[in-house]
Formats: C-alpha cells, structure tokens, sequence
C-alpha cells in the first residue's frame, strides 16, 4: 500500500479502531479473562477458539489459526483489499485519508469519489421526482397498486427517472458533471454522436453498498405491456459489480447477525416488501441466481440462508443453480417456495405475514427441496427418470463430502424411485467427488481463496513459543532481547527472524504483523494472543535466554568434544580447538543482565 495511503495516516486509523469494538460490530464477543472469545468466522468449530486480545489489539484462532490486527481481520471477513479495509475503518472512525503522492493511485481515488458524487446526486434528484413533482404521478400510483408506503419509498430512497430522453443529460450539464463521466458510469448512454439517459421513464431503485453509498441503479418499467425489458441495471463499472452486490443489505446486515439468518428474495419490491412487514434480514441478488461472491458476503453475517425465489420455473432453477456458490461457503441453505401466482410480496399483501413466516419457518433444508424439485421435472415410473433422479440427487450431495447427509438423502431417493436404500446408496458411491472450488472438504480447515499450500515447517518448542510472547510483552524486554539475545541461540527459523526483525527495527508485535509472512504472522500472534497472567516475568524471560544460550554453547562444546577425539589431530588445531572450547566454557559461566522491571510486571 506504500504510495497510496501515508502511513502516519493508516497508525492514526489503527489507533482510533479498538478492536474489540470493530470485531463485535459484526458478531458478539464474551470476555473471557484478559481477552474476548468467540466461535471463529473463518472455520466450523462448537467450542470458541477465537481470541481478541484488547491490549495488542490483534485476534488469533487456536484452532485455524486465523489471525492478525484490526486491518487484516476488515479483510479476511469482508473479503476486501487491504485499501478498502483502511477506508472502511477511516470512514467509521470519521479520520479523512491522506494519501501520498501517487498520480495513478490519486487519479482512481478522484474517479471514485467522483462517480459516488455522482450517483448520490442523482439518486436524489429523481427520489425528489418521485415524492414531490407531477411527472413522478405515475410512479406513485404504481407504489400505490403494489402496496408501497412513502415511507418505504423514503427509507430505500426509490425515485422516478422522467421520460424525456434529455432529461439526464440537460440535469448532468446544469451540475456541470463531466458527460463523458457520465457515459462511464452509465447513467448515460451515446449513440452516433448523441447522448441521452439510460433510465427513463421507470421506477428507480438505487443500490446501495454496505456502507449505504449508492453505487447503482435498478430501473423497473410501470406498465407491463411496454415492449421493453422489465427491468435495466447499471452496467459494471468501478463502482458497481453485480455478483457483488445484494440489495438491501446496507439496511439488513444488523437483522441478518441478530436472526442468525438471511432471507434471500428475488427482486427489489420482494425486499421491501418484507422489510415493511418487519422481516428485515430480507435481501435480493442482482441477478437470477446467487455467486460465490454473494455467498462469501452472507458468510460474513450468518451461517443460515432461506431462499425466496418465485414459484416458477425460472425461480425454482436459480435455487437449484445456487447450491454450488452457497456450499463454497458452508451456509446451511433452506428453500422456500411461495405458492402460485404470489410471490413475497403479493402473498405478504393477501396472507399476512404470519403465514409469510409460518412458511419461512417451515421451509425444508436445500436436499429435501431439491428431491421435490427432481421429482417434477423427471417421471419416476420410466426407468430414465428414476435413473435422472438418483443421478443428480447423487451428484448433489457428493459435493458435500458429508456421509450422514449421503446416507438420509440415499434413504429418501429410495423411497422416492421405489428402490432399497442399500442400491441407491451404492449408485450415489459410484459417482466421483467433483474437486472444483466449490467442494469444501470439512475435514481441513479453510483456505483463503486462490491462495497455494504453504510448506509445511515443524512447529517451535514450547520454550521458544514462549520466548516470544515474553519478548513481546512489553517495550523494554524487547530492547533487552535485542541487546542480550543472539539469534543463534534460537532454533527456530521463524522464530529467530522475528526476533531479528524485531531487534532491528524496534517494533511492537502490533506494527511487526504487517511486515510478516503469514505463517510467522500466525505465530507472532499464537505467541502473544495469551492474556493469562505470567509470574516474575523478567526473571523468567532472563532464565529462558539463559537456558537456550546454554543449550546451544552445549551443542558447540559436543562438537569440539567430538573433534578432540579424533586421533592424529593436528597440534596446531589442537591448540585451537582447546582455546575455542575454554572461550564456549567461560561464556557458560556469564551472568545475563538483569531484564528491567517495568509496568509490565
């Protein structure tokens, strides 16, 4: 990030982003001694490994050994470059970005500011169509017939984009934006020569991002019979990116974590229709179907989906095409379906909610879904559709590497084809694990995304695990170990150059994180992530120099010893190996200084 953000800068924003304020934000945190635990985002555990410790302000797992600082953790769990982290921690702690001299970086800084000024301007303009003018008239009727309050009108901010073909250009050029910025965001559009307004004539809808920016737009037509697609988005731009994005989520990502469950609707109206009726975990794909992208952002925020999708053909299949994206991520995924013709928001109006969340609550798990699904597409009295049946059942719920799951599911597409339990169990053996991205194998712990096996290297001793939570606990047993520790005396190659990182720059275990590898930036934090109380910690600090100093003068004074042996040995090196071993001797015999008591203590 070096050229982009100074970095005076980014220590202000670590000092002003506690990180036990930051990571309870998202899911809560009990105090636990010192630190604060909880059950670890990154992997599938029953028992909390995850440690925030308040006073080095870093996490570690103990158990996938997720670990780092406030900065690395807004990435890991918002799958975001680290620049992104830094704006989002700068934008909750109100400190505006410095950023260094970088023409490349500041141009791509100025066009983004410039394209979300844009979009919030123009989000305005035509909400203000909507709520106040006469030519938002029709749109307001149209929210009327689909039982759309103003006030859910005002809340998702929706407008109205007026049907003159100018009428985005001529406001674009009294605000003095750039039209070319304009055609980039593609608000507007240019055909031989003449620009005019992507949206016109249709109920807007912007899309917001988490942080409630508005990023695009969703225009949806008001009278069905118009020869006209029903709905135009956004293009992809800098800002927006549709298998990215959910609308609604800047409003529901607080209901998701306390519902410990996300509502995924088909559409816009579908959202927020469930939001008036107070279902408000509800979001909605910009799309059909939901990617992996999509399901790594409600990982974030819960471990459950229900799926909303229409009853129709196209809907019940973008479910069926979201397992391979949702089990990528290890969601729990449940499937409702809404009886023909509704969809949410007509049967929310006729039903009420009460049986809208009887049905939610109710829905059955994804297999379950599917099996049902499968028998209405293939006729399980010929012989090809049992076999289609069992097939895709199988192919399915191979992808799980879960036996249990294999084994009901085996039993219940027995009983659906009219076959034994122990013949469809043995079809679905024979079908081969798929081994794409979207097999998780939950006999290991996750990996981040694209990222290649790391080496594997032995683990350090206990005495040098502990050397370095020490050595790091306070600012003067760093600059003792600097000034008494040799590096050799340290087997470890990961622990020693930490430790030499350390002595040479003078930095806190905090501020050392960013300049490590990840495999010695999971052992800084293992080592340091304990808050349990440490008794005399300068003596024990000095006692365990002292005892690996020793061991490795030990390992030198066996190899002389070894050398001394030999017969026929030279008397020249005779001499000289007698005077290396009295050296190694009497450095034996030295007294460490004394590690100075301070606060720590």
């Amino acid at each position: 990030m070096a050229g982009r953000i100074s970095q005076s800068t980014i220590e202000q924003i670590r000092a002003a982003s506690d990180i036990v304020e930051v990571i309870g934000s998202y899911f809560p945190l009990k105090r636990a001694g010192g630190n604060h635990v909880a059950l670890c985002p990154f992997h599938k555990e029953n028992s909390p490994s995850f440690n925030v410790n308040p006073q080095r302000q870093i996490y570690h797992c103990f158990g996938c050994h997720a670990s780092g600082d406030v900065f690395k953790f807004v990435q890991e769990y918002e799958h975001v470059e680290f620049i992104e982290a830094v704006e989002r921690l700068a934008e909750r702690a109100g400190i505006v970005l410095e950023f260094d001299q970088n023409p490349q970086a500041e141009r791509s800084r100025r066009k983004k500011d410039l394209l979300l000024h844009v979009h919030a301007e123009l989000a305005k303009r035509w909400h203000g169509v909507l709520m106040n003018e006469a030519g938002g008239q029709p749109a307001r009727n149209y929210l009327k017939i689909r039982g759309m309050t103003r006030g859910a009108a005002e809340t998702f901010q929706l407008g109205y984009a007026p049907e003159s073909w100018e009428d985005t250009v001529n406001w674009a050029a009294a605000q003095k934006f750039d039209l070319e910025l304009m055609e980039e965001a593609g608000l507007v559009a240019n055909k031989d020569g003449k620009r005019y307004g992507r949206f016109r004539g249709r109920l807007m809808f912007p899309i917001h991002d988490e942080q409630g920016r508005v990023i695009g737009f969703s225009g949806r037509v008001l009278d069905s019979e118009v020869k006209a697609a029903k709905y135009v988005n956004s293009p992809e731009t800098l800002l927006f990116h549709k298998s990215k994005v959910f609308y609604g989520l800047d409003k529901a990502r607080r209901e998701i974590l306390a519902a410990k469950s996300a509502l995924v609707c088909e559409g816009q109206l579908d959202t927020m229709a469930c939001h008036m009726a107070g279902l408000k975990q509800a979001i909605a794909p910009q799309g059909t179907a939901l990617t992996s992208d999509h399901a790594r952002i409600l990982k974030r925020y819960t471990s459950e989906v229900v799926l909303c999708f229409d009853s129709d053909t196209a809907g019940q299949n973008a479910a069926v095409r979201s397992f391979d994206a949702l089990l990528e991520s290890e969601l729990a995924v449940r499937v409702m379906t809404v009886p023909a013709p509704h969809d949410p928001d007509s049967f929310i109006r006729e039903q009420g909610v009460v049986a809208f969340r009887e049905m939610m609550d109710q829905a059955p798990d994804y297999f379950d879904f599917y099996l049902n699904h499968l028998l209405i597409e293939h006729d399980v009295r010929s012989e090809r559709g049992r076999r289609e049946v069992t097939q895709a059942m199988g192919l399915a719920v191979r992808k799980t590497r879960d036996a249990v799951l294999l084994d009901r599911c085996a039993q219940q597409t027995a009983l659906a084809v009219g076959a034994s339990a122990e013949a469809v169990r043995a079809e679905f053996q024979r079908i081969p694990q798929i081994k794409t991205s979207a097999v998780y194998d939950r006999s290991e712990p996750m990996l981040a995304e694209h990222s290649s096996p790391e080496p594997a290297v032995a683990p350090p001793t206990q005495q040098e695990r502990w050397l370095l939570r020490l050595a790091f606990q306070d600012s003067a047993f760093g600059d003792w170990a600097a000034d008494c520790l040799d590096p050799r005396w340290v087997e470890h190659p990961q622990v020693r150059a930490i430790l030499e990182t350390a002595a040479q720059t003078g930095d806190s275990a905090e501020i050392l994180l960013g300049s490590l590898d990840a495999p010695s930036s999971r052992l800084l934090t293992a080592a340091v992530a304990d808050a349990t109380e440490i008794p005399q910690p300068a003596r024990q600090l000095q006692d365990l120099v002292t005892r690996l100093r020793d061991r490795f003068l030990d390992r030198q004074l066996a190899s002389l010893t070894r050398l001394l042996a030999q017969p026929n040995l030279p008397e020249e090196e005779l001499l000289r190996t007698l005077e290396e071993q009295r050296e190694l001797l009497r450095q034996k015999q030295e007294v460490l200084p004394k590690v100075p008591i301070s606060a720590a203590t």
